[in-house]
Formats: C-alpha cells, sequence, structure tokens
C-alpha cells in the first residue's frame, strides 16, 4: 500500500467540526501541565468514560501517559485565547488562565461550560497518539454554547448565527476558496470577486453554497464564516473555504500576494480580499461584521 500524505489526511480529518477542550494532570513533580485538544469524545455512560488524544510530540506526553488523574475542560465561546495559551505557548500556562484545583487536585479552567474530573481508566497505544480513557469521578456543566473547531480554525456559532440571522434583505453567499498560497476568484466586468450565489431564501444556504460550486466544477470544504455585511439592499455571506478537487477552468487562480494589485468588483470586495491577504499570512482569521463601508472583526485564531 502506497504511503498517504500526512497533510493531506490532516486536512481531511480538519472537515470534521469538534468542539475544543484544555485537558490538563500534574507532572511527577506535581505541577500543572495541559494541552489544547479537538479530540475528545464520550464513551460510556455506565460506566461514565470519556476518552482525549494526546500526541507524542506533546512536552507534557509523559506526564498524561503516566497519570492517575486528569480534566477536560471544554472551552465556552470567546475562550479563543485560553485555547491558544494552551496549544502553543512555552511559558506558564497557568498563569495566563484563571483556574482552579478540585477536591483530587485536577486543575479546572474557569470559564469552560462543561468540565470533567477523571481517574485514569486505560490508556491504549495508538500510533504517534495515545488514547487516554477517562472515569469520571466528577463533573459540571454551565449554560451557554462551547467553541467550535474546524478546517484549522475557531469558530463561533452563536456569533455566525447571529451574523446570518435573516434581515428582510436579499442574500447574497459567497466562498473564499484557498488552494495552497492561491486564492480562486471569478472575473466580472467589475473586477475580480470570489465565486457567489444569490438565495431566494435562507434555508440550507452552506449546502446550497457548496453545491453550486461542485455543479460549477469545484468541490470545496466550507469553513466558518468570515464577513458578513449589508451591501445596499443585500446582505453578503462569504465563508472561508479549502478546495477539494482539481479546479474548474472558470475561475483564475490568484496568488494570493497579488492581492493588492488586483481591481475588485467593488470597494467592499477589496476590503474583505485585503484583509483576507494579511490574515493569510498571520494565520488568524477573524468574523467581519458590519455594513459595507464599517464594521468590526470579532478575531478567531487558528490554533498551531
Amino acid at each position: 500500500m502506497s504511503r498517504l500524505d500526512s497533510r493531506a489526511l490532516r486536512r481531511a480529518f480538519g472537515s470534521f467540526m469538534t468542539g475544543v477542550t484544555v485537558v490538563t494532570t500534574r507532572n511527577a513533580a506535581g505541577e500543572p501541565v495541559g494541552f489544547t485538544a479537538n479530540s475528545f469524545a464520550s464513551v460510556s455512560l455506565d460506566p461514565p468514560l470519556l476518552l482525549v488524544c494526546p500526541g507524542r510530540f506533546l512536552s507534557s506526553y509523559d506526564s498524561f501517559a503516566a497519570c492517575r488523574h486528569f480534566a477536560v475542560n471544554v472551552l465556552a465561546e470567546g475562550q479563543e485565547e485560553v485555547a491558544n495559551t494552551f496549544a502553543s505557548f512555552k511559558g506558564d500556562r497557568f498563569a495566563r488562565v484563571t483556574h482552579r484545583e478540585d477536591a483530587i487536585g485536577n486543575v479546572l479552567v474557569d470559564g469552560a461550560v462543561a468540565q470533567f474530573s477523571c481517574r485514569t481508566y486505560q490508556v491504549v497505544d495508538a500510533g504517534d497518539h495515545a488514547i487516554l480513557i477517562g472515569e469520571v469521578q466528577a463533573f459540571s456543566h454551565e449554560a451557554g454554547r462551547g467553541l467550535g473547531y474546524a478546517a484549522g480554525q475557531f469558530f463561533s456559532l452563536g456569533l455566525e448565527r447571529a451574523a446570518l440571522e435573516p434581515s428582510g434583505r436579499s442574500a447574497l453567499y459567497g466562498a473564499i476558496i484557498g488552494v495552497g498560497d492561491d486564492v480562486l476568484l471569478e472575473a466580472t466586468d467589475r473586477g475580480f470577486r470570489p465565486p457567489q450565489v444569490v438565495a431566494e431564501d435562507r434555508e440550507n444556504t452552506r449546502q446550497r453554497l457548496a453545491q453550486d460550486l461542485a455543479g460549477r466544477g469545484q468541490p470545496v470544504t466550507l469553513g466558518p464564516a468570515y464577513s458578513v455585511f449589508d451591501d445596499d439592499k443585500t446582505q453578503c455571506s462569504y465563508f472561508l473555504a479549502t478546495a477539494t478537487g482539481a479546479g474548474s477552468a472558470g475561475f483564475t487562480r490568484c496568488p494570493v500576494a497579488d492581492i493588492p494589485n488586483l481591481k475588485f468588483a467593488s470597494p467592499a470586495i477589496r476590503d474583505m480580499m485585503m484583509r483576507y491577504a494579511v490574515e493569510t499570512r498571520t494565520r488568524s482569521f477573524g468574523l467581519y461584521i458590519g455594513d459595507a463601508r464599517r464594521g468590526d472583526v470579532h478575531l478567531s485564531q487558528e490554533r498551531t
């Protein structure tokens, strides 16, 4: 069997939308350690079991592989900074977040929508990860929505739902389709724009957009909403997307670095694409909500 492309496989795995957790335990010296994980799943109600999958690349891997207890904190909308801290910060991660210790010494992150304090039930070797199964000893659950993760980016379902709520205007939906270091655009008499579709109603808009693009020869995996704004009598909603096929001759493949030199179909589209060019370099994508001239960008950083 030929060796699979691990980067492509990781992108394919990433198309599955998940929540975001911070998993904590203590090392041999009794110091708290933790990492960000979206590889979390419930396993059983009787006995109450869950699992997470620490990677061997983690500096704290040995601590989790040998731990007797650990905790899983399901992060809430707005806790992107907490997720980023436990994903990539090299210093004292716990000094950057508010937290507390439970009765068995597990560290719980404040503000999480759910917290599970576990006794280690089983550790299973699984390639470049381990499957850490925990028996839940105690848990808490707060009202609110969890933070989401898909296609390499965090997303806020509540924020996106509010932004996409029907406004009485006609609706236009588009996709900013990334292909490596390039982006797919369609040429019009007025300039370039992302591929888009006008919807007669707002039912199943993401599905319709994906189907329209596939019908035009460009299958995609749609990510989170990127820009939602009112332009005259039209509500425009653009989503980040990743090309999953060879592509259609009807679109122009443009290097992201060339975006500042392109003519776009409207000032609003130009502003959006200029922001995309900057955020592609930093890998920190936000959700713009406003109108064609002014609005706010709600940051949603990519996990590293």
